[in-house]
């Protein structure tokens, strides 16, 4: 049975995708439009005409848009997304149950690979069509690679992973210390040509191109998103601690007081379960604290904790607890003289919980998209609405109308038409609008008024409550602007999904 756990491991996690289909969030559909762009020979960009690294992902970008071009304009894009998060997420699994026999933890290992098959943050960015499953399993194997001393290998997977998303320097940056400690302490060989070429050339590529065609080797989105966002003080640490408070989720199971218990349970588990670990493999501290570094690198700045944001650092973190609860079981006293008693306290405390925990976040028929078996987290009502939106957008639309949207990804990509992205991610212009006074903010985000009345785009389309204080508050606005549809819907408070055109 031992030799087929490998083969159902990668089966369950296939399976864990395939049967709830693709239910693509709005972020993905930036991708996929910069990709669509690069097939139809107008660059690797958003708006065509405009070189703007919007991206943050241009890995994934250029993987979708190789796919892409293999399968023919009839592809689907969501589906070919989702088929290289399946594969990226499988062999996240083989990995973690890799480094759990490794580190002479086979149990955890094995848990962890079965947990990270159904985790409701895997599947979601997977079946969402976002970049994540491809960076966990390239930062995962720049570390295992790292640990086993395969030096071009980690080098290579280390490049591709900061390629994929610019935070990957976080984990990147550990490994490259502990190589250099590796040199001059443990009496390790300098590295070679081919390490050395591994994570240069992918590296010297991207960045001189993208140097070259942008004029910045960074995504403009990173500075956007932290100009037009307003959160309260340590909101994203207290975001991240919430999270790292509940690694097995089970919100429907424990309720708040899950969260009070998990922040002194967990960073036990993970003193009692790092310390063995690393006494077998030294080398692995760069991953074992991987979680802890995220957690301070993303909290200093506070920005907006996207959900996918939360995902990275959990499948070390979920495989370190492991470890802790398999140490505990093999010192409780009474358990030494029965092997058996072990053996249940794995099953129960290892698998059956947290595999019980997490399946509870999801749901059998969903309310909306694919009504196959899904996580509760992977809604996209929102984007339905979007989707709507640009049916009303495109009943009038006329060639060189640009559309305004804080939310740009369902749209730009239905539409195809030119987007004033309202947040600056793939419109530099934006950012000169930013911040706005406190005031203006109902959420987190707010419509600059005077960014949509200097541009004058044809159509804005927008929650109302991101324009409650500012836009939908403006005469001038209302002077130049007339309501074209309101989609009814709640989120964040919002009275309705707005559809305004200019008066022609």
């Amino acid at each position: 049975m031992r030799k087929y756990l490998p083969a159902l491991i990668v089966l369950l996690a296939v399976a864990a995708r395939l049967i709830p289909g693709p239910r693509v969030v709005d972020d993905a559909y930036i991708t996929f439009r910069y990709a669509r762009n690069l097939i139809e020979g107008q660059g690797l960009v958003y708006n065509p005409g405009e070189a703007v690294l919007g991206t943050t992902t241009p890995l994934f970008s250029l993987i979708i848009a190789g796919l892409g071009a293999i399968g023919g304009p009839q592809m689907s894009y969501p589906w070919m997304a989702l088929l290289v998060s399946a594969a990226a997420d499988s062999l996240t699994c083989l990995l973690l149950l890799r480094l759990g026999r490794t580190g002479g933890f086979e149990k955890a290992g094995l848990a962890a690979a079965f947990i990270w098959a159904v985790h409701p943050y895997a599947v979601t960015f997977a079946i969402g069509g976002m970049e994540t499953s491809l960076f966990v399993f390239l930062l995962l194997a720049a570390g295992t690679a790292h640990l086993e001393q395969r030096r071009s290998l980690a080098a290579l997977c280390a490049a591709l992973a900061l390629i994929t998303r610019p935070d990957a320097a976080i984990l990147v940056g550990l490994l490259v210390l502990d190589r250099l400690w590796g040199i001059l302490h443990r009496k390790e060989g300098r590295p070679g040509v081919v390490e050395g070429l591994a994570f240069v050339l992918p590296l010297a590529a991207w960045y001189g191109f993208a140097w070259m065609y942008y004029g910045s080797p960074l995504p403009h989105s990173i500075t956007a998103k932290m100009a037009a966002y307003r959160l309260g003080e340590h909101a994203a640490f207290i975001r991240l601690l919430q999270h790292y408070s509940q690694p097995f989720m089970g919100n429907h199971l424990t309720g708040p007081a899950g969260v009070m218990l998990g922040l002194i349970i967990f960073p036990v588990l993970v003193l009692l379960g790092a310390r063995p670990f690393l006494k077998k493999i030294s080398s692995a501290w760069p991953l074992v604290l991987y979680p802890w570094f995220y957690l301070l690198v993303f909290s200093l700045p506070n920005p907006l904790i996207f959900r996918w944001y939360l995902t990275p650092p959990l499948p070390m973190y979920i495989f370190i607890v492991l470890i802790g609860i398999e140490r505990l079981i093999r010192g409780f006293p009474f358990t030494t003289s029965f092997p058996r008693l072990q053996k249940w306290g794995a099953a129960i405390l290892m698998f059956a919980l947290p595999l019980a925990s997490l399946l509870s976040e999801w749901v059998i028929t969903p309310d909306h998209g694919n009504r196959t078996p899904c996580p509760d987290m992977a809604w996209t009502k929102l984007e339905d609405h979007y989707s709507r939106a640009a049916d009303v957008v495109l009943r009038g639309w006329q060639p060189g109308d640009v559309v305004a949207a804080g939310d740009v990804g369902v749209l730009g990509w239905k539409t195809r038409a030119p987007i004033l992205d309202l947040v600056g991610l793939n419109s530099p212009l934006a950012g000169h609008y930013y911040p706005l006074p406190a005031d203006k903010y109902v959420i987190n985000y707010a419509v600059p008024a005077d960014l949509v009345l200097d541009a004058h785009p044809a159509y804005v389309v927008v929650l109302e409550v991101y324009g409650r204080k500012t836009i939908f508050n403006d005469e001038r606005f209302k002077q130049q602007y007339h309501l074209v549809e309101k989609i009814p819907t709640d989120f964040y408070g919002s009275d309705g999904l707005l559809v305004y055109e200019i008066n022609r």
